[in-house]
């Protein structure tokens, strides 16, 4: 499989999910994490060693004089400091998050990108979010955590990936050959091709080609994390295929700018690619996303 025009598991063209769990169905490549799934995960955590896989953030003050950036705020969080002075002093704060901020480790929700007028799985915009909030395929599918085995693929391992590199089925194919590791139904995939995004999320990063999703949807992938993303949408250029299609067609959860430095270290010291995933998010329901804190458990 070494082209972007394939066939998916359910039809012609752009592999998809839509329907096979029904209509009523907001929880998409997650249905693959059964509790046998979970169990493989668990079974994998045997030292204790725990990498994580976000970025730190440091929050911009709201009353501070600063000017908004490219990306719509100099950081994904804005912090307003509160004092309480009774009956007991203490210093509180809110939060504005910027969840998709390109800076910031975040899971998308299956309803954030729209395609053709529907979110996953076939629901209408104005359905999913009449009410002024999201009802359908939200962040609400992921207020219990996330607890699978996670898969590590380093495309990379002796540097990072050539300048706008399209990673194909074939490079994640080699990488479990070359780390003798196999993808199996119900796991999360994290991969790095050796760019920090953080750093700057408009340069010539590598991105994922439509062979790689459908490589993705074959293994059952249960949600997807890395350094590799998707590039900005150009009007003359293809759909991204990890949002327009892992997300939006087959309904795979994103963790978006994630940090596999550490977990890349670790990994190749112990000669280990395979390890608990764990994430929870703060139990927010119907938002299109929410920061996490990935964990690798070895």
């Amino acid at each position: 499989m070494d082209t972007d025009d394939v066939a998916g598991p359910h039809g012609e063209g752009s592999p998809t999910n839509r329907g096979r769990w029904g209509a009523d169905d907001d929880r998409g490549t997650l249905n693959f994490i059964t509790a046998a799934a979970r169990a493989r995960g668990v079974a994998e955590a045997t030292t204790g060693r725990v990498v994580s896989l976000a970025h730190p953030i440091t929050p911009v003050p709201m009353a501070a004089p600063v000017a908004f950036a490219e990306h719509g705020m100099p950081s994904a969080v804005l912090q307003a400091l509160t004092f309480i002075g009774s009956p007991t002093p203490a210093l509180t704060d809110v939060l504005l998050i910027n969840v998709h901020h390109a800076r910031s480790t975040h899971i998308d929700a299956l309803a954030h990108i729209p395609v053709d007028g529907t979110v996953y799985p076939g629901v209408s915009v104005s359905d999913a979010t009449a009410g002024a909030t999201v009802s359908r395929s939200s962040s609400s599918a992921f207020i219990d955590g996330i607890v699978t085995r996670g898969v590590f693929l380093d495309l990379a391992p002796r540097g990072r990936l050539a300048e706008n590199h399209v990673v194909t089925a074939d490079d994640l194919a080699a990488a479990e050959e070359r780390q003798g590791v196999r993808v199996e139904s119900g796991d999360a995939l994290v991969v790095r091709g050796g760019w920090v995004a953080a750093d700057d999320p408009f340069g010539p990063l590598p991105t994922t080609s439509l062979s790689a999703v459908a490589w993705m949807a074959e293994r059952e992938v249960s949600l997807y994390a890395g350094d590799i993303g998707d590039k900005l949408p150009e009007p003359s250029g293809p759909a991204p295929a990890l949002h327009n299609t892992a997300l939006a067609q087959l309904g795979m959860p994103l963790i978006d700018c994630a940090n596999v430095a550490g977990l890349a270290r670790v990994c190749a010291e112990i000669e280990r690619y395979s390890f608990l995933f764990a994430v929870g998010t703060i139990p927010v329901r119907g938002a299109t996303g929410l920061p996490v804190n990935p964990l690798a458990v070895f």
